[in-house]
């Protein structure tokens, strides 16, 4: 199994392939609009901007697990995106990360990485599909050591 392996809707609710992503490096995050790490969102898309013709892409999979802070349908959680941060990273349906109902992706993130204990949890999936690592949702993008196993595997 790998991340490679499921498929999930967009932010526009259209059936999407992960596979699209073979050979890429993830960073894979619990997004939501209305918390106190939300303005990981510029520092997510300049990560991605920076690195997406390295190989490597930020995938934003909005959640309302944690204090129902993106209560918003997958359009007003597109257009808060667009609007406030200029999101160009791929955005997903809302997805259960955690618990009964957690989506099956998330199921496979989680299974050997545990849960996310709040939003903007990251996860590193490799070129493979399998997750490298997983870092705390405080932990801004830019941190010298999300960096550095980014680089670790692009190589």
């Amino acid at each position: 199994m790998s991340f490679h392996d499921f498929k999930t809707k967009t932010i526009d609710l259209k059936e999407q392939s992960l596979s699209a992503y073979k050979g890429k490096v993830l960073l894979v995050v619990n997004t939501a609009s209305e918390c106190g790490n939300t303005p990981q969102y510029a520092d997510l898309e300049e990560l991605h901007q920076k690195l997406s013709g390295k190989g490597f892409s930020v995938l934003g999979f909005p959640s309302n697990d944690f204090g129902g802070q993106e209560p918003g349908s997958e359009a007003e959680i597109k257009k808060f995106c667009n609007l406030k941060y200029k999101v160009t990273f791929p955005m997903f349906a809302k997805v259960k990360t955690k618990g009964d109902g957690q989506s099956p992706v998330y199921q496979f993130l989680t299974a050997k990485h545990g849960e996310p204990k709040w939003n903007f949890h990251k996860y590193l999936v490799g070129k493979d599909g399998q997750v490298l690592a997983t870092f705390a949702a405080k932990m801004p993008p830019d941190d010298p050591q999300i960096l550095s196993a980014i680089a670790t595997a692009l190589k």
